[in-house]
């Protein structure tokens, strides 16, 4: 979703932890604000990241196996190296 230069879904993920933590232009976060005021999928979203949040900030290190800790490495890797062998948007 967007509109004449309204964010897109894309964006407003991107920018979901600069948003969480206060780190945005004011008129960006007026952007990513009236996006999530016509868009109930993202706003969903946000609520997700939320929760994710809190709850992981929660956990202790100690308290992740070596086996998540690993598949949770590997996964940011891969993650990772999709997003810098794809080709920008236009």
């Amino acid at each position: 979703m967007s509109g004449s230069g309204g964010m897109t879904c894309r964006e407003l993920v991107e920018l979901v932890t600069d948003y969480l933590e206060g780190a945005m232009a004011p008129d960006d976060r007026a952007r990513f604000e009236q996006h999530l005021a016509l868009c109930p999928g993202c706003g969903t979203y946000l609520e997700q990241m939320r929760r994710t949040i809190a709850l992981v900030g929660r956990l202790a290190e100690e308290s992740i196996s070596p086996r998540a800790w690993n598949e949770l490495l590997r996964a940011f890797r891969d993650w990772r190296a999709g997003r810098e062998g794809s080709a920008p948007e236009s």
